[in-house]
């Protein structure tokens, strides 16, 4: 047993580990890497043993560039701090650890100049495939990578990048909210929306939700996009003509919130006056009122998934890019229960 401090086992190289032994840098380098069997068993002996009298420990990320294997997957999003972000995040995260893998997450902030600074730093790093949850605005950065590694997209289309997409059944999500208020009794909908600004999931919400509406003739449906004054067209809706009952379906846990806060401050009785339905289940939303009803997104599965579809382009799967969008699961609460 060997008495070196972790200080001087971090100073140990692969030369003074050929010297103690007795044998070239090559053989060394052969017999922690993968050529060990083209080694002698009484040289590999002598350098098994200077490693244990040394203390020596490889630079496993030093090998793996060398080879073109570093074990890290990059991850790109557009706001950390999004709850949606975070739990796919941790699905990858825990995916990359049962595999093997270490992720590289970077935070964007929605920034396009980050973006492209994350991109490059990524590139650097020699990550083995990347995991994109951002709008993608530096496309040339992103086809140059592609070129270079498998990528894999969350949540949000990037054309035209040819890419698996991983995400949610968003037409399937917009019928079934429908369908829940339909039964509830709900006939004047208004749909919540951050602006689409080229979010192909927003958008895929938005226009089925006005395709929906168009084939149902019992409701009818307006569309209205947060701009930071909600209370004023909220006030409208919930006052207008005909007194139908009325909700509020959110695109997203933004919009949900966003609305809970406008109608406090218009002193609303949450939720006698107005129904209310939203995409996400934030851990606050059983909190409000009676319980916000919620169209719950399978977050971990979908990252999980991401980095499956991630591993198998690793492993050298060649078929077409795949599309994987899950069913939301449909949460009843108080919300949209009209006394």
């Amino acid at each position: 047993m060997n008495s070196f401090s972790a200080a001087q086992r971090s100073r140990v190289t692969m030369l003074d580990v050929a010297e103690r032994a007795g044998v070239s840098k090559a053989s060394v380098s052969r017999f922690i890497g993968e050529d060990r069997a083209l080694l002698s068993d009484a040289i590999a002996l002598r350098i098994e043993q200077a490693i244990d009298e040394l203390g020596y420990r490889p630079n496993q990320m030093a090998r793996g560039l060398k080879r073109g294997r570093t074990r890290l997957i990059g991850m790109l999003v557009a706001d950390i701090r999004n709850p949606y972000s975070i739990a796919v995040m941790h699905g990858v995260e825990t995916a990359c650890r049962q595999h093997g893998y270490s992720l590289v997450v970077c935070n964007t902030d929605r920034d396009d100049e980050q973006e492209r600074l994350h991109l490059a730093a990524l590139r650097a790093y020699n990550v083995e495939g990347l995991i994109v949850n951002t709008l993608g605005h530096h496309l040339d950065q992103l086809l140059e990578l592609q070129r270079e590694m498998p990528l894999v997209l969350v949540d949000r289309k990037i054309e035209p990048l040819h890419s698996d997409l991983v995400g949610l059944d968003n037409p399937a999500t917009v019928r079934m909210a429908l369908d829940h208020l339909e039964q509830q009794g709900y006939r004047d909908i208004l749909l919540v929306s951050e602006a689409p600004d080229g979010t192909s999931s927003r958008v895929e919400r938005l226009e089925s939700f006005k395709s929906e509406i168009a084939r149902r003739p019992t409701l009818t449906g307006t569309v209205l996009e947060i701009d930071g004054h909600l209370n004023a067209p909220l006030h409208a809706f919930v006052r207008k003509t005909p007194a139908r009952a009325k909700a509020l379906f959110c695109a997203n846990g933004v919009a949900a919130l966003a609305c809970t806060k406008a109608l406090r401050e218009l002193g609303l009785t949450l939720f006698e006056d107005i129904g209310l339905i939203a995409v996400d289940d934030l851990d606050w939303y059983p909190l409000v009122g009676s319980g916000i009803t919620a169209l719950a997104q399978p977050t971990e599965a979908i990252g999980t998934q991401a980095f499956e579809c991630l591993l198998k382009r690793l492993r050298g799967d060649t078929e077409s890019p795949r599309t994987l969008d899950f069913l939301a699961q449909l949460i009843v609460r108080g919300s949209t229960s009209p006394t």
